[in-house]
């Protein structure tokens, strides 16, 4: 529909360029409230009309007659106040929409586009909030692709910051674990960090005074110095791999894997540090109660400073943020050294390293970033972006996307499902928070596990006849559907509140409503194969490059059948308003509208049991067209496509 929208638009532009003062910004095309009046309007007559002081309905039916040659416009009126609508030419409308489902209309924007996300701390296990990061930066990268843009998705290791310091401090001066007894722990590590921390928590509440050693473990990791070093970094990488492991489970993966402990170790601070020293964007507190630190005064409060590098030495998140800000937009004239962290499939995972390496390998240099953190990141976002601006790259903040979202919380039915003991208060909340340092949250893997074993018992009652690991393949691809789908639908400034039932129900807006009705359509093609001997070689050679005759159909079909294929057209205007509003709720929405639309398009007129050829003909062509848009749709947001459901 874009390419359509911009043709149509360019032989408008043509006839009435030389005729009135029209703006190219004034020229757009929407749809009309319902297909009878219209396929497409032009509200355009009611902008200019107030230029050349004429009534918008009389400048819109002067302007009619001119557009009567429009190509694959069958009819125009005018309605309303002044609107100029269209009625398309609806068999070649739908000819060129069939023909041109595989070949994406967009072009590149960008040089190259960077998204960070997910961005776990390597501390310990990754929770359900950790899961929407994922999947929303994940289909952002998958849109962006499928636009032809050239997409690095990177996932930074924050592995010399203060959660890493929490765990190490916790081996080494509760446990008093050395390396080789950690790594001797045969227990899943990351769900043993993730109750050390716990206690490192409690414990440094009691005992404020071990404040001054964890603060000597930190200087220790960032200068490198053993054991604490050492222990830090076998802790992260092991956590890191549990990391990588769970969001395979969701089909997210990464590019490249950029440490905290690179930055230090390649010098980008201390070049970054120079930078803004240089430029007066930080300077140095003698007194007051940041004293001995470098802090940067704020844009939006001159009262207010924020620390930078602490009167230890050592670097805030935020100093070495702004130095990995830096090198994304390839700002500092060099690179991390690389080496492989895995290898799946002949495809490298990429992990970065301040020791020069014999591989090779390159990465950033982006012309835009998008930085997926949730909003309570927010204020410390800013302070990067400002961190640019005060250096001069003005171009570079402006393309320094905070791609924020709001909590994910649970149910507290959810919670006592995955064995959470929760209070008699707490049950009779709406939802309940998640915190890691309180212990109080739900692993990712086990909300995955449980999504599994409920969606596994729902496929074994409607597919007994399958193996055992087929219906555990299936069951995968329910729950991972379910899950995505959930983390989608909602905008991005919403509350999540998780509930297995609402997530995993066949029926409604859900992962596996959509699941279904793919499932539905490749059904149809399947009995036809098994009936009719019908194969994709017959689809491809069905009639649609000849007549298609619509007038065999009745004219309730018609319509039905019309709504059907100008709704499903509007696949990738979807993509990209979803891309440029950041809401992904807006492409989870049309996928269940689709879908809602194609079941009762089927409910009406049956395909295998329909006897005339021409009618059959016309009906296979668009449930074709909606399977290949709604793969389209299902694929960008991950969401698997089980055969069998």
């Amino acid at each position: 529909m874009i390419q359509y929208k911009a043709k149509l638009k360019e032989q408008i532009r043509r006839v009435l360029m030389d005729k009135y003062p029209l703006q190219e910004a004034q020229l757009e095309i929407s749809y009309t409230p319902h297909a009878k009046m219209g396929d497409l309007a032009l509200p355009f007559p009611l902008q200019l009309a107030k230029k050349i002081k004429k009534q918008p309905r009389e400048l819109a039916a002067e302007i009619v007659p001119l557009l009567s040659d429009l190509c694959g416009v069958d009819r125009i009126e005018v309605a309303g106040p002044g609107f100029i609508n269209l009625f398309l030419n609806r068999r070649d409308f739908f000819l060129l929409q069939v023909n041109s489902l595989h070949k994406p209309t967009f072009q590149p924007e960008e040089k190259k586009t960077i998204i960070e996300h997910t961005n776990i701390n390597p501390n310990k296990a990754a929770h359900v909030g950790h899961l929407r990061n994922a999947v929303l930066g994940d289909t952002l990268g998958r849109c962006l692709k499928y636009k032809g843009e050239n997409v690095e998705i990177q996932n930074y290791i924050d592995d010399t910051g203060i959660q890493v310091v929490d765990v190490t401090f916790g081996f080494m001066d509760m446990e008093h674990k050395t390396l080789k007894d950690i790594q001797m722990i045969e227990e899943k590590f990351d769900y043993y960090c993730w109750d050390l921390y716990t206690r490192v928590s409690s414990h440094l509440e009691e005992h404020p005074e071990a404040q001054s050693r964890k603060s000597e473990i930190l200087r220790k990791i960032e200068e490198g110095e053993p054991p604490e070093a050492k222990i830090a970094e076998f802790i992260s990488r092991r956590i890191l791999k549990a990391h990588l492991e769970t969001m395979k489970r969701i089909d997210v993966r990464y590019d490249v894997l950029p440490c905290e402990s690179s930055i230090l170790g390649r010098k980008f601070w201390d070049e970054a540090f120079s930078l803004l020293k240089e430029k007066g964007a930080v300077y140095f507190v003698d007194k007051g109660i940041n004293k001995d630190c470098w802090v940067m005064k704020l844009d939006d409060d001159e009262e207010r400073e924020k620390i930078i590098v602490r009167s230890d030495g050592t670097v805030t998140y935020v100093g070495k943020d702004i130095a990995y800000q830096l090198w994304k937009f390839g700002l500092l004239q060099k690179d991390f050294y690389y080496e492989p962290f895995t290898e799946e499939n002949g495809r490298i995972l990429w992990i970065s390293t301040a020791e020069p390496k014999p591989e090779t390998a390159s990465f950033g240099d982006g012309s835009l970033v998008y930085n997926v953190i949730d909003t309570r990141q927010s204020y410390l976002q800013k302070i990067v972006v400002q961190g640019l601006r005060s250096l001069g790259f003005q171009d570079q903040a402006d393309k320094s996307i905070h791609f924020s979202y709001e909590m994910v919380a649970l149910s507290p039915k959810s919670l006592e499902e995955l064995g959470q003991k929760i209070s008699s208060e707490d049950k009779e909340r709406n939802f309940l928070e998640v915190s890691g340092r309180k212990g109080l949250g739900v692993k990712a893997d086990d909300l995955l596990d449980r999504l599994e074993q409920k969606a596994y018992l729902e496929v074994e009652k409607r597919n007994q006849d399958l193996p055992s690991e087929q219906r555990r393949l299936i069951a995968r691809q329910i729950a991972t559907g379910a899950l995505r789908y959930f983390m989608l639908k909602f905008t991005r400034n919403s509350i999540i509140v998780f509930d297995f039932e609402e997530a995993l129900s066949f029926e409604g807006e859900t992962g596996p409503y959509l699941q279904y009705s793919l499932v539905r359509i490749n059904s149809i093609f399947r009995k036809l194969k098994e009936r009719e001997n019908f194969t994709e070689k017959d689809l491809q050679t069905l009639g649609i490059d000849e007549d298609i005759p619509l007038d065999t159909l009745s004219e309730q079909e018609q319509e039905d059948f019309w709504e059907l294929v100008i709704y499903a057209s509007q696949f990738e205007e979807e993509i990209q308003h979803s891309v440029r509003s950041l809401e992904f709720s807006h492409i989870a929405k049309f996928a269940f509208n689709l879908c809602q639309k194609f079941n009762a398009y089927y409910h009406k007129y049956q395909v295998l049991a329909e006897r005339d050829k021409s009618t059959k003909s016309i009906r296979i062509w668009t449930i074709q067209f909606v399977r290949e848009v709604l793969s389209n749709v299902l694929c960008l947001m991950g969401i698997p496509q089980p055969m069998r459901m």
